[in-house]
């Protein structure tokens, strides 16, 4: 029999593991490893920090979801990979042997490197996990009740910027509805050099366009900040110059403060000469195959790419969801190639595709591919945009209850978007 395990059931785990369901044959085996028992629509955590939406309206228990499809599952966690001997051992100490591994862990978040930030001892909430959007809801009712100034962003390291202007304009429409906005003084801070750079050198007008939904929603900005340090209502923040060099300090006040981490490799993986890098990302090459354990694959956060250019504080790239997903389809179609004896073939696109909500309408991006220079470079605002993210969220419920593999951004977005034949 052979073993194909997926560890982590995020989106990349999730689309790996109906990916690798689709193209298995009898005698195979799928096991999916993850340290919790849901899948949850991370897209929407923004959503679940304002109370617009609960935790269980975004979540899937996994172990009835996978028995009706034949796939294994637990969520014990893993505690670490042994790639020299085919093995995860468990969090309990039990082990699992594989024949073929998919990392789809995503990353750690790294609150550690900043003090005082983070929900778990620290000053500041986050969205990065539904757990953390719940525990930011909370702290969000306290505030309405008592408000005063938010600072919201993203700090050095992080790659994932998108998160933090959608729920800065988020906030700002949950306030106005609230009739509380003009008691509320907002201030983005960033690690990028230039609002709109979103760890992709730009896409479109991104500058142009987010500077003015800023200047209109009343929210300042700094850009090419390095947090220092968080204290209980103060933020203090550096922001540098384009050489790098220390250009002005900043102390924020904040009453609610949500700022997204660095990432970096999950313990599991973490330190493995050959596996990783040394952030503890995995290592893969254009097949999603890594270049030293032949049979482990990656897909998702947990893999490494290196940033689109460098910044004078340090910003990475995001991975968006169709990216995740092309690199399950691809590391799955690999796998049964060389199940079958045969080398792996197929390659994912790594493209950028986003639909940001921002309360009343939003902004679409779409870069392909993801790194400069582009085939496409293309941003558009609307309602439409909010609307579609809302429908994108119940159809990507659907499928995942309904175990289908069909992409779920890339072609309905490109065709709501209008520029499918453009992309092609």
């Amino acid at each position: 029999m052979t073993t194909i395990v997926v560890l982590g059931a995020g989106v990349g785990g999730i689309s790996a593991a109906y990916e690798l369901r689709q193209v298995r044959k009898p005698g195979e085996e799928i096991l999916v490893i993850s340290d919790r028992p849901t899948f949850d629509f991370t897209p929407s955590n923004p959503w679940v920090a304002v109370g617009w939406r609960e935790p269980r309206q975004i979540r899937v228990e996994l172990a009835p979801l996978f028995a009706r499809f034949g796939i294994g599952f637990t969520d014990k966690g893993a505690r670490r990979v042994h790639p020299d001997r085919n093995v995860v051992e468990l969090a309990d100490g039990s082990t699992v042997t594989y024949d073929y591994l998919v990392v789809a862990t995503g990353p750690r978040l790294a609150f550690d490197e900043v003090p005082g930030l983070g929900p778990h001892g620290g000053f500041t909430t986050s969205v990065c996990t539904t757990d953390h959007a719940r525990m930011a809801f909370e702290r969000w009712k306290d505030f309405v009740e008592k408000p005063g100034p938010v600072v919201v962003g993203a700090v050095q390291g992080a790659s994932c910027f998108g998160p933090a202007y959608e729920f800065a304009f988020i906030m700002d429409a949950d306030l106005r509805r609230r009739k509380i906005r003009h008691r509320v003084p907002m201030t983005l801070v960033t690690s990028e050099p230039y609002i709109g750079h979103l760890g992709l050198g730009g896409v479109g007008d991104s500058k142009g366009m987010l500077e003015s939904e800023l200047r209109q929603h009343h929210i300042d900005w700094i850009t090419n900040a390095r947090v220092e340090r968080v204290e209980p209502g103060v933020m203090h923040v550096v922001e540098v110059d384009a050489s790098g060099r220390e250009k002005a300090r900043h102390e924020l006040p904040f009453a609610f403060s949500m700022m997204l981490p660095a990432f970096k490799g999950v313990e599991a993986v973490f330190g493995i000469e050959g596996l990783v890098n040394p952030r503890g990302f995995v290592i893969v090459d254009d097949y999603q195959r890594n270049p030293t354990y032949r049979n482990v694959f990656a897909t998702g956060v947990c893999v490494a790419i290196p940033p689109v250019e460098a910044t004078p504080v340090p910003t990475g790239a995001p991975k968006t969801g169709y990216m995740i997903e092309t690199m399950s389809h691809a590391a799955a179609l690999n796998i049964r190639a060389l199940i079958d004896g045969r080398e792996p073939h197929a390659r994912p696109t790594w493209n950028a595709i986003c639909l940001a909500d921002m309360g009343d309408d939003g902004i679409a991006f779409v870069a392909i591919p993801q790194i400069p220079p582009r085939n496409v470079n293309w941003m558009k605002k609307g309602k439409w945009v909010h609307l579609a993210k809302v429908a994108f969220e119940k159809y990507f419920l659907r499928k995942v209850r309904s175990g289908t593999i069909e992409t779920f951004y890339e072609k309905r977005t490109l065709q709501l978007l209008g520029i499918e034949k453009l992309a092609s």
